[in-house]
């Protein structure tokens, strides 16, 4: 190679010093950009500068955007009440004269009222073994009598169950709600302990919710930061299509995980990148290509135009992603898909083992190496979901409820919130109401497991 004189070499440096220039200028930029995000306020949300033509809110005009739809006329009607007309139009002042009659219909919430129950419990002892007998009615919560004998009634724990558990209503904000709603004055540590015998009854539901997950086909994994006591734990999401489970656990290791989903759990578990995860040796993987991406397109935010490496991955996964949409649509013959299949392989396997300059490159090319087996296996196993959607949605919520509240103060509290929080994640999967369930489990005398069928799952 001959050797560049002077001039070539000032030239050349001249050249590496403004790209060096124009390349701090632009990462100067995006740091003041990620430091303002940062200091943001959580509310309102917004994506930097509003558009500048913005469409007009509300439904779309036309059948393009679907059947237009209105409140149904009610099949039962409580009340009727006749609306006469006015003695005078009230324009002009002069009589008027009737020429029919129409209807309106209104559907309205009944006028709140705590209903007072007085169970006049017979007891006495058996002839034979003479230990106590009492009877009990199907409402009854509980039997306990004496300093417990007034208590909660069934609707109003469940009623406190989906508040507090289900909109993430702190326990103040519950009683408030029952007590300006339905007249009921409850403390919040009524509450706390009428929720922990509720969780005791929904137990035995909880773990066979568990059994189930162990045994499905395919789960999405996920967790986050919980406050147990101030302590830092986390919480764990383990979904399917049919149940959800979670629990609060104090780690984030292999232990907890296979706590709840067992260690030798042979389906497909879909998941991100920790590392935990794969350890599950029996199980069938798929990393979320979602996550995937988002890195991708950050690393590519960062470096602009020096961002090859990042760039190449994110078309391979693009293009993974619309081949399976042409495979579902039925726009791609199998050998057809099978040859493109086959091709996205090549290049990812060539992309991956050509090792990149940069040390963010290198740390990614290291991740997609990991992860080499899992990256492609939904273009194997038609239906499987290429991304941690799934668990990610059921953990959201939890995420608004822990910038709430925080989390939970005792261990007591953890396990209550894993077990009524599943069984109504799960109640949703199934499209059912969860407050006749609850008060089902409640006022059962034993310890019983609830089944929720599957063929209205979603």
């Amino acid at each position: 190679m001959p050797q560049e004189n002077e001039t070539e070499k000032i030239a050349r440096l001249e050249r590496e010093i403004q790209e060096l220039k124009t390349e701090n200028e632009r990462l100067r930029r995006a740091l003041e950009e990620a430091l303002r995000t940062a200091k943001r306020q959580a509310a309102p949300f917004s994506r930097r500068h509003p558009k500048a033509h913005p469409g007009t809110p509300g439904r779309k005009a036309g059948k393009a955007y679907g059947r237009p739809c209105r409140r149904p006329i009610p099949e039962r009607v409580e009340e009727v009440v006749d609306v006469p007309l006015p003695e005078r139009c009230p324009h002009c002042g002069r009589g008027v004269e009737e020429s029919g009659v129409v209807s309106q219909y209104q559907t309205e919430i009944p006028e709140p009222r705590v209903e007072r129950i007085e169970f006049r419990i017979h007891w006495g002892h058996c002839r034979s073994c003479r230990r106590p007998v009492q009877g009990r009615h199907p409402r009854q919560t509980s039997p306990a009598v004496g300093s417990a004998a007034s208590q909660l009634g069934a609707r109003a724990i469940a009623m406190a169950v989906l508040l507090n558990k289900g909109l993430g209503l702190p326990y103040g904000k519950t009683a408030a709600v029952l007590e300006q709603g339905w007249g009921l004055r409850v403390s919040r540590g009524g509450l706390c302990q009428a929720l922990q015998r509720m969780a005791q009854k929904a137990a035995p539901t909880y773990q066979a919710l568990v059994k189930r997950i162990r045994a499905a086909p395919s789960v999405t994994a996920d967790e986050t930061g919980w406050k147990v006591a101030a302590q830092l734990w986390w919480m764990w999401v383990f979904s399917s299509a049919q149940v959800t489970v979670y629990a609060i656990q104090p780690g984030r290791g292999f232990e907890q995980a296979a706590g709840v989903l067992g260690q030798d759990f042979h389906g497909f578990l879909v998941r991100d990148g920790w590392s935990i995860y794969r350890q599950f040796v029996h199980a069938f993987h798929q990393t979320c290509l979602a996550h995937l991406l988002r890195r991708c397109r950050e690393m590519i935010q960062v470096r602009g135009t020096r961002a090859q490496f990042p760039a190449r991955i994110q078309a391979i996964l693009q293009a993974a992603l619309a081949l399976r949409d042409r495979r579902e649509h039925g726009h791609i013959s199998e050998h057809g898909f099978e040859v493109a299949r086959g091709k996205l392989e090549v290049h990812l396997d060539r992309a991956l083992y050509r090792r990149p300059r940069s040390r963010e490159n290198r740390r990614f090319a290291d991740h997609l190496l990991r992860e080499r087996d899992a990256i492609l296996t939904f273009l194997y196993c038609p239906g499987l979901e290429a991304t941690n959607w799934r668990a990610e949605q059921a953990i959201r919520p939890m995420v608004v409820t822990r910038k709430v509240w925080g989390g939970n103060r005792t261990l007591s509290g953890a396990q209550t919130q894993s077990i009524l929080l599943s069984f109504l994640q799960t109640c949703r999967q199934h499209n059912r109401h969860a407050l006749p369930l609850l008060t089902q489990l409640l006022c059962s005398p034993q310890p019983q497991i609830l089944s929720l069928p599957t063929r209205h799952s979603r």
